[in-house]
């Protein structure tokens, strides 16, 4: 099994998102967590739906001195992408305001870049999912933001909080690749990696 092969390894979780964290022990891991704190920055010839893969790698290279015998470094990056525009995290009330208002009644993609890197080798996939949102009223979005203050959300939502469970109408693909992370697939490719 995959979760004793694990006990050999220190793996760490490269990412400051207590949401990654929790997949990553709910599938069973012991996890160890190191901020990365890069430049999320990236060329404007990349491809949008490339962008995830890109910034987890670029996450995996500033941590590359954590990289040593018998760890193994996961680092991930999540966009929403509505009509082939990446949405990124909200400045403000206002922009989340009006982010929230652009994905109402409306389908949009999130799609998470994964790099798991070892002293072996080094794995970069990305899991792409479709979500679609009901009509969101403008009250139940000010709601949102008041309560939830989702600032540090790409796509300024999180599926797990109020406004997945009254908004989204329909998702197509892995629920936790919108929360952060696609475990199963997460977990597919651990087991090949090790």
């Amino acid at each position: 099994m995959l979760i004793d092969k694990l006990k050999k390894y220190n793996v760490i979780l490269g990412s400051n998102s207590a949401r990654r964290k929790e997949i990553l022990e709910k599938m069973g891991l012991q996890v160890n967590v190191v901020a990365s704190d890069i430049d999320e920055s990236y060329s404007e010839n990349i491809k949008p739906h490339e962008v995830p893969v890109f910034l987890a790698e670029k996450k995996s290279k500033a941590l590359n001195y954590l990289i040593k015998e018998k760890n193994i470094l996961i680092t991930a990056d999540t966009i929403v992408l509505l009509k082939n525009k990446i949405l990124s995290k909200p400045k403000d009330q206002v922009d989340a305001k009006k982010i929230l208002l652009d994905l109402s009644s409306k389908t949009h993609d999130v799609i998470t870049g994964v790099c798991i890197a070892s002293t072996k080798e080094t794995l970069s996939f990305s899991c792409s999912t479709s979500v679609t949102f009901n009509l969101i009223h403008e009250n139940d979005i000010d709601y949102y933001i008041k309560k939830y203050k989702p600032f540090d959300k790409a796509g300024s939502y999180g599926i797990q909080e109020w406004i997945g469970l009254i908004g989204i109408n329909k998702i197509s693909g892995s629920y936790s690749n919108v929360v952060g992370l696609p475990s199963s697939r997460l977990y597919h490719e651990l087991k090949r990696f090790i």
